[in-house]
């Protein structure tokens, strides 16, 4: 209580005479009681203080805040409290001018009104969750209930102090609680609005609206009843990334009545229709051909959009960019908000498209690329790229020719020109072809030099016995280097006769043999050699017999193989013959003997007296066995003999 106050009080009390106060002190504990509802007078109103006399032995002090008309409070007006306590540590009487309020709020509430009318308020505060309304007493109106807008765009505070008309939704006597909702009654209304737009709107009618909500894909418009979406893409005829880039919250705007559905209640609406559409003229106003001036507008990785006027936009495609230059992005050249010179190209009326060169603006040096870079001719590169298939040589600014890994050596077999080549080394090549409808060169290396293969079928001939250097060893042979650059493979099979499990048992990395050439094909770049049976002591080379040339060498060494094969077979016939007639004399020799063994086998009395007769001439049969013994010996050195030379003619 303040100073003032207390000091009110104790005039009043000094202003009576005792009698007067005993009697009065002894009709207030007659008549007031807590807990109940009275009368009371005000006796001052102070800044944030009501001092208030309800006839008790102290005066009660009420904030002024709980009053709701306190702009037309004045002194000496009797006002309805609610009488808490007799007093409190000051001495002071505790009143309540809002439970008063209340509870006689309430009475009238629950006499007068229902779940479901319609009752006049005043928003007074914003409280968790919504907004406290007076309604002659304290009702809770929801967030979700104060309007038919979407939440996240109603703003609680602007309705504070703003006077409206709700719905009572419900009524909970126990707790002496009230809802109240704005929203039902916002909705009945404009359901009546809506039936009456669905039976007035018709497809390409033109109503006022205004922009209730924007979205990514388009914006909602009040038509006065109900909502209808405007689409994104039709809000303009050129493109834009957002509906906010040309509408705004509030906006009234006339819009075209595209389509509706009255079942469910859907309206399409158009804007752009309030201007012609740009695309019915474009073959005309932007001839194929035709240089023309626009502005980047949005750049791709594929490309750049360039924006001829309002609603026309044309693509420029990353190949589109430059004849030379290899543009990983379209940002290395161009910009957004530049204004560039461009050539039309194409025009997509039907699906609204057209495609635009960057490139055709200037000259081609792809048109002189035949004349300066003719086949045949010499040229100096700057080694740009190297891949695994290849070179990429840069002639001239923005003109490549690719080496392919082919055409790096003639004799040498290289995987990747890495091998070889550096990065940014300056060569010299041979242009080899010229393809100018799709931009390619191809160069030569090995070109430079003769084909040493165009001379090998007369230097190196089949029997032509040469030192060799082991360069690879395979599962299937040994790659020996007849001379730089040419090697020669000797197969598995003609390393040795003799048995083994691993070629570097015969033969090791890095050794020189004398090896015999078995074949040469130039066609294929293949050279057959062989191990077996060549001399590996310090002799000399022995070089091929001279043979008169004729017009077809190849031809010649095709005979000369030919006869060598037929040498063979007769040979090797021969030697099957004479092995056949050897077996057939062992054969009758090994008969005969086993009859003797048989006849000495059987005892009978004849031959006991013939041996007996025989015995004497010991001598004899003596010499009968020694000559047999010769003859056999005298056989199996024929037989030796002739498988020697079936062997050799077999070599041969």
């Amino acid at each position: 209580m303040s100073e003032e106050t207390k000091n009110l009080t104790i005039n009043n009390e000094a202003e009576m005479s005792d009698e007067e106060f005993r009697s009065l002190y002894m009709e207030t504990l007659e008549n007031l009681q807590e807990d109940k509802i009275v009368k009371g007078k005000i006796l001052s109103i102070l800044d944030n203080e009501v001092l208030i006399d309800i006839g008790y032995k102290s005066e009660g002090i009420i904030p002024l805040s709980e009053f709701r008309n306190m702009e037309n409070l004045q002194v000496g007006d009797q006002v309805d409290v609610f009488f808490e306590a007799t007093e409190d540590q000051d001495g002071i009487v505790v009143l309540s001018k809002q439970k008063a309020d209340r509870i006689l709020g309430w009475e009238k509430i629950i006499s007068s009104c229902e779940e479901g009318k319609v009752v006049e308020g005043r928003v007074v505060r914003k409280v968790k969750g919504g907004l406290i309304v007076d309604i002659g007493m304290d009702a809770f109106l929801p967030a979700s209930q104060v309007d038919i807008k979407p939440l996240r765009d109603v703003i609680l505070e602007s309705y504070i102090g703003n006077t409206y008309k709700f719905k009572v939704i419900k009524i909970n006597p126990d707790r002496k609680n009230i809802v109240l909702s704005r929203r039902e009654l916002l909705e009945e209304v404009r359901k009546g609005k809506r039936q009456i737009l669905l039976g007035e709107i018709e497809v390409g009618q033109w109503r006022k609206g205004v922009v209730k909500n924007l979205t990514d894909f388009g914006a909602f418009i009040d038509l006065d009843g109900m909502d209808g979406l405007l689409h994104i893409t039709d809000i303009s005829w050129g493109k834009i990334g957002h509906p906010s880039e040309v509408l705004s919250l509030g906006d009234e705007i006339d819009v075209l009545i595209l389509d509706f559905d009255t079942e469910k209640e859907r309206v399409s609406l158009g804007l752009k229709q309030k201007t012609p559409d740009p695309w019915e003229q474009v073959v005309e106003k932007y001839p194929k051909g035709d240089v023309i001036k626009g502005r980047v507008v949005n750049i791709m990785p594929y490309g750049a959009f360039v924006e001829l006027e309002k609603g026309i936009e044309g693509l420029i495609h990353i190949s589109e960019l430059s004849w030379t230059k290899r543009i990983n992005h379209p940002s290395e050249v161009l910009s957004v908000g530049e204004i560039v010179e461009t050539m039309v190209l194409v025009i997509n009326k039907e699906s609204r498209k057209l495609s635009l060169g960057l490139k055709q603006t200037g000259d081609n040096p792809w048109d002189q690329v035949v004349e300066r870079f003719p086949e045949g001719k010499k040229a100096k590169g700057v080694i740009r790229n190297l891949t695994t298939y290849g070179a990429f040589v840069e002639l001239d600014d923005g003109i490549d020719g690719l080496i392919h890994v082919s055409d790096i050596s003639w004799t040498k077999k290289i995987n990747n020109p890495s091998e070889v080549l550096t990065k940014g080394d300056e060569i010299e090549t041979i242009i080899l072809n010229v393809d100018k409808d799709n931009k390619k060169i191809a160069l030569g290396l090995k070109q430079l030099q003769p084909d040493p293969w165009e001379t090998i079928a007369e230097k190196y001939k089949s029997g032509q016995i040469m030192k060799a250097t082991v360069n690879k060893i395979t599962g299937f042979g040994v790659f020996m280097i007849l001379e730089e650059g040419i090697e020669g493979l000797v197969h598995v099979s003609q390393i040795s006769d003799k048995p083994f499990n691993k070629i570097e048992e015969i033969i090791k990395d890095g050794d020189t043999r004398n090896v015999m050439i078995l074949k040469v094909e130039p066609e294929s770049r293949k050279i057959a050699l062989s191990l077996k049976d060549v001399a590996q002591d310090d002799i000399k080379e022995e070089k091929p017999k001279k043979v008169k040339k004729e017009k077809n060498p190849s031809k010649d060494t095709e005979v000369s193989e030919s006869d060598v094969e037929k040498t063979k077979d007769k040979t090797k016939k021969e030697a099957v013959d004479k092995t056949s007639e050897t077996k057939e004399a062992e054969e009758t020799a090994s008969k005969d003997k086993a009859e003797e063994i048989k006849a000495e086998e059987e005892p009978t009395e004849e031959k006991t007296e013939l041996a007996e007769e025989k015995m004497p001439a010991e001598p004899q049969d003596e010499a009968v066995d020694e000559e047999q013994t010769q003859e056999e010996t005298k056989t199996e050195e024929i037989k030796e003999k002739e498988e020697v030379e079936t062997e050799d003619s077999e070599k041969k």
